[in-house]
């Protein structure tokens, strides 16, 4: 699964005051707007798009954030069409799978970036040397893991263009587990698994991160990064070596180059297309009326994405490990977030669709499970899944029953006497994560719960969830498993990449005392195991149903709501094809600007 600390896209934030923020947003539209940029290279054909924060590595194989670079840079042997999942050739031009054994071929005469030939020993080289390394800490291991024994599958060159994949046991998403993964460049990359740092760490763990000299990194997409003003903007420019060409034989990409402004503040950013300097923006739905107002005016169109593959979710911390003798968690909060009725009277408590209405107008849907609702292996409600409506009575009733208390003054307190109070952190800037939790500290605080509120940046969520684990409750998204469940597996195995509700040290990290892992956390790990080994549809249907009715007992993480994707895109760039499920640039390398 493609995880994150917040989003997988990004989410998007009077009196006297009023005056001092125009003229600020003024002063930054001036000095940073793109269509000053783009006045630079006016002959140049090119997309201007915005993010809200900075890629936080060049390397894709260190990559558990978005927005990054990567999708525009990197391409495995296949890839998925974002509208309709359907897989495709792509590195490689032909695949035979015959279950347990996959051949790819790949293309004739492929290259790298910087001109050298991309051949089988470079996909060789991704799986057995890189992605299974456990010296480097990836979610792409986890994905990989086959069966009880957590093999891996064996990748073996047969010449220079065909590659064997077999798999140690029956392994249903095989073809698309292994078919996207992104391919590296051998001859850039294999001098940094053999040398270590000052620190005694592989040289790759520092390979590539964003302090690198962009041209220097090595890619196989459509384009290569160019440069990257940290605070302002990364641009691209087309890969001259990359490999697709248009029915008429003319090699693609199409644009020249790309252009992503970083505007951390999404009003900001969204002035910024207002006034034509982005040639595209994801619409928050708050801004929807308006800029559906603005669309003949402004000559762009608002695209409906469908379902988006991103759920949202309100975490606790539940590990009882400890470093140096020193919880992550108090004890004392530890025991009320690992009871599961007092996760479930949270989830009572809250008021899920005025959140819906109060953060996107209600373009959107309610959810209750991470797995994408256009997932043939999606339990929905309807089918069984356990839902929690707004019940603060329910949620109250609860927690008597688990030893909580009130007082006369409606405070809740535990069986000790211990007031019931922990903060809820989310990212500087969300607008989406200060009206959750505006509304969740109402709401909380109506079943005698007192909630604080802790706006970090982003890198220092990230360090607390993947590294320090010293928090208590997290307000974040995670998306990206796509149609097959198994892009979930970093989210639920024990020892999971990336498993915030209670999580693992992994590679290069000081080791954990004290963590515990329950009966029910390991019967979901599991079945994720056991579902990826059965081929029959229907039985693997159950098998994930089942881990999802176990997950929405137990609520270790509680979903709220899944947002409809908007985005306003300029009529001057042809050949959109705007989904949920593929995003905005997922076909980039058919893209065109128009001259007018």
């Amino acid at each position: 699964m493609s995880s994150q600390l917040f989003k997988l896209k990004p989410l998007f934030k009077r009196g006297w005051i009023l005056a001092l923020v125009s003229v600020f947003c003024l002063l930054a539209l001036n000095a940073c707007n793109p269509s000053n940029f783009k006045t630079q290279a006016a002959q140049v054909s090119q997309l201007v798009y915005g993010i809200t924060a900075e890629p936080k590595t060049f390397n894709v194989v260190l990559s558990k954030e978005s927005p990054n670079v990567f999708s525009a840079t990197y391409e495995g042997m296949l890839a998925e069409d974002g509208v309709t999942t359907e897989l495709k050739p792509a590195l490689a031009e032909s695949w035979k799978d015959e279950g347990q054994k996959i051949t790819f071929t790949l293309r004739k005469d492929l290259k790298w970036s910087d001109g050298k030939p991309l051949t089988a020993d470079d996909v060789v080289f991704s799986f057995n040397e890189v992605f299974i390394n456990e010296k480097i800490p990836t979610s792409i291991r986890d994905s990989l893991s086959i069966g009880k024994s957590r093999l891996f599958p064996k990748v073996s060159k047969i010449s220079d263009r065909v590659i064997e994949v077999t798999s140690p046991e029956a392994f249903a998403p095989l073809l698309r587990t292994v078919g996207g993964l992104p391919i590296l460049p051998k001859h850039a990359l294999e001098s940094t698994l053999k040398n270590k740092d000052a620190s005694g760490n592989l040289q790759f763990l520092s390979t590539w991160d964003t302090g690198t000299d962009p041209k220097k990194i090595v890619c196989n997409g459509p384009f290569v990064l160019d440069s990257y003003k940290t605070s302002e903007r990364v641009v691209f420019k087309r890969n001259p070596y990359y490999w697709r060409r248009d029915a008429q034989g003319q090699q693609l990409p199409y644009l020249e180059r790309m252009v992503w402004q970083i505007v951390e503040n999404p009003d900001t950013l969204l002035m910024q297309f207002r006034s034509g300097g982005l040639d595209m923006l994801e619409v928050a739905p708050r801004n929807f009326s308006l800029l559906k107002k603005e669309e003949k005016r402004g000559n762009f169109t608002i695209y409906e994405g469908g379902a988006d593959q991103v759920a949202i979710y309100i975490s606790f911390n539940q590990n009882t490990g400890s470093r140096d003798g020193k919880p992550f968690v108090n004890p004392i909060k530890s025991r009320w977030f690992k009871t599961k009725e007092f996760r479930q009277a949270i989830a009572y408590a809250i008021d899920r669709p005025s959140m819906l209405t109060n953060v996107y107008r209600g373009i959107g849907q309610l959810q209750y499970s991470e797995v994408y609702t256009d997932s043939p292996y999606y339990l929905s409600p309807k089918q069984g899944l356990k839902t929690y409506e707004y019940n603060p009575e329910r949620a109250r009733q609860l927690l008597l029953k688990s030893g909580f208390k009130y007082d006369q003054k409606n405070q809740l307190s535990d069986s000790l006497g211990n007031r019931v109070r922990f903060s809820l952190m989310a990212a500087t800037g969300s607008r989406t994560g200060e009206i959750v939790a505006s509304q969740m500290k109402l709401d909380l605080a109506k079943i005698g719960i007192q909630m604080d509120f802790q706006q970090l940046d982003f890198g220092s969520i990230g360090e607390k969830i993947s590294t320090t684990f010293d928090w208590e409750a997290h307000f974040g998204a995670v998306g990206g498993g796509g149609i097959d469940p198994n892009g979930a597996a970093n989210f639920w195995a024990v020892n999971g990449e990336y498993r915030p509700f209670n999580q693992a040290p992994t590679a290069g990290q000081p080791p954990v005392q004290g963590r515990i892992i329950e009966p029910w956390e390991e019967e979901i790990a599991r079945l994720y195991v056991e579902g990826a080994q059965e081929l029959d549809t229907n039985k693997r249907k159950e098998i994930y149903w089942q881990a999802g009715r176990i997950g929405a007992e137990q609520l270790p993480y509680i979903y709220l709501f899944n947002p409809t994707p908007l985005a306003a895109i300029r009529n001057k760039v042809k050949n959109v094809k705007y989904s949920a499920y593929g995003g905005l640039l997922w076909n980039l390398y058919e893209l065109k600007v128009a001259d007018k």
